[in-house]
C-alpha cells in the first residue's frame, strides 16, 4: 500500500492547509444533518482522523452531468477541500488529469488492489437497446462496465434521478431502452440518491456516513437514505401557511405569484416529494425551486418523467395527502379563502363594536378636565 493510499482524511486535509476548526465544523454539519447527536460528531472526527481514505470509482452514463456540478459546488468548506480530500477518487472522467487508455488504467488498477473495499459511484442511466450501443466507454458498453466494477465493489452509490430511477433517458417512449442501476444489479447494496440533482450536502452526507460508520445509512422502501429523504418537502416549504389558508397561484404573473403564495396549483408536487429542499437547500442553502418561485417537480421521486400519465408538470393533483377525504384541493382552496375572508369581516365588525363600547365606558369614567389649555396647544381649526 503506497503512502497515498495509508493517508487519512484528515492528513489529507492538513496539507490543503485546512484548520482544525473547519474540519469539526463540517463534522458537525455532517452530524446535524445525518439527525446524529454530539457524540455523533465526535465519531465522524474520530473516524476522518483514523481511517484510510475511501476509493471511489465513479462512472459517468447516460446523464448531463448536473450530479457532478451539485456534488463540486458543496459548501462547509468547499468540496475541494473536503469531499475530495475524505475520499481517493481513483477515476471519474469528468474530474480526473488522465484521460483515455490511461484513464481506464487507473479504474482497472483500483478494482484489483482494493477487490471488495472500494465504492462505484454511477451517475446516468444505463442503456440496454441494440445491445448497449448507445453509451459506451473505451470501447465498452455502459452494461458491461456496470456489471464488471460491481463485481467487486464494496457498495453502490446511484448518484441523481437518471442512476436511480432512469429520468428523462428512460421517459417514454424511451429508444435507447435507459434502466436504472437497481434494474441491472440485485446482488449488491445500493444507496439511492435522487434529485435532478441531488444537493451536494446530501451527497457529502452519504459519504461521511459510509466512511465514518463502515455501513449503508438507514435506507427507506425506495433505497433512499431515511435521513435525507424522510420527509417530505411540503413539511418544511416556506409557502406552507398559505397552502393551509388556501391561497393559491393561478398564473406565474397574478398578484399571489407577487405575494409569495402557495404554487400547488401550479402543479406543485411538495406534498408528494420527499427529499431535503426545503430544509437544506442548494447553494449553500439559499434557495431551492419552490423559494425561487418555481413549483416542485419531484424529481426524487420513483418514476419521475412519467409519473404525471402525459399531463403537464403543471398540471397539480387533486388530492393531497393531509386533507379531509374526498375534499380535492380546489375545494379547499376555495372554502379556506371565502372562510377567511368572511372571518377577517366578522373580526373587523366585532373588534368595531367592542372598540365603541370601550370608547364609552372610558368617556363615561373620565374626570373632567379644568385645566386651562397651554399655549402651546392647538384646536381643530383654531
Amino acid at each position: 500500500m503506497t503512502a497515498k493510499e495509508k493517508e487519512t482524511f484528515y492528513g489529507a486535509l492538513e496539507k490543503r492547509g485546512v484548520s482544525r476548526r473547519d474540519f469539526l465544523k463540517f463534522c458537525t454539519m455532517m452530524a446535524a444533518s445525518l439527525g446524529l447527536s454530539t457524540s455523533g460528531a465526535s465519531a465522524i472526527a474520530e473516524a476522518l482522523e483514523t481511517k484510510v481514505r475511501l476509493p471511489v470509482i465513479w462512472r459517468h452514463f447516460q446523464e448531463c452531468t448536473c450530479c457532478t456540478e451539485s456534488f463540486i459546488r458543496t459548501s462547509h468548506p468547499i468540496v475541494s477541500e473536503i469531499i475530495l480530500s475524505m475520499i481517493s477518487l481513483d477515476y471519474d472522467e469528468t474530474l480526473m488529469v488522465a484521460a483515455g487508455e490511461r484513464a481506464e488504467a487507473m479504474a482497472r488498477k483500483t478494482m484489483e488492489e482494493h477487490k471488495g473495499n472500494y465504492i462505484l459511484a454511477v451517475e446516468g442511466a444505463i442503456p440496454l437497446g441494440d445491445g448497449g450501443v448507445y453509451c459506451c466507454v473505451g470501447g465498452h458498453s455502459a452494461l458491461e462496465l456496470l456489471k464488471e466494477e460491481a463485481k467487486y465493489a464494496k457498495a453502490i452509490i446511484a448518484w441523481g434521478s437518471c442512476a436511480v430511477n432512469g429520468c428523462v433517458q428512460a421517459a417514454k417512449p424511451n429508444p435507447t431502452g435507459a434502466v436504472a442501476v437497481q434494474d441491472i444489479i440485485k446482488n449488491k447494496p445500493i444507496i439511492n440518491v435522487p434529485g435532478c440533482p441531488p444537493i451536494a450536502e446530501v451527497m457529502a452526507g452519504v459519504i461521511t456516513h459510509v466512511l465514518t460508520f463502515e455501513r449503508l445509512p438507514e435506507l427507506d422502501q425506495e433505497g433512499r437514505p431515511k435521513a435525507f429523504y424522510g420527509h417530505r418537502i411540503h413539511d418544511k416549504c416556506n409557502r406552507r401557511a398559505y397552502f393551509d389558508a388556501g391561497m393559491f397561484v393561478e398564473s406565474f404573473d397574478d398578484e399571489g405569484a407577487k405575494q409569495g403564495w402557495c404554487l400547488y396549483k401550479l402543479g406543485c408536487k411538495g406534498p408528494n416529494a420527499y427529499n431535503n429542499c426545503s430544509n437544506i437547500g442548494f447553494n449553500g442553502g439559499v434557495s431551492y425551486p419552490i423559494k425561487s418561485g418555481h413549483p416542485c417537480i419531484a424529481c426524487s421521486e420513483k418514476g419521475f418523467w412519467d409519473y404525471t400519465g402525459g399531463q403537464s408538470f403543471y398540471t397539480h393533483l387533486s388530492d393531497v395527502p393531509g386533507l379531509k377525504v374526498g375534499m380535492n384541493v380546489d375545494q379547499f382552496g376555495a372554502m379556506a379563502v371565502g372562510g377567511a375572508i368572511a372571518g377577517a369581516a366578522a373580526h373587523a365588525a366585532v373588534s368595531a363594536v367592542t372598540k365603541k363600547m370601550n370608547d364609552q365606558k372610558s368617556e363615561a369614567s373620565e374626570p373632567v378636565k379644568t385645566e386651562k389649555p397651554q399655549d402651546n396647544d392647538k384646536s381643530i381649526g383654531g
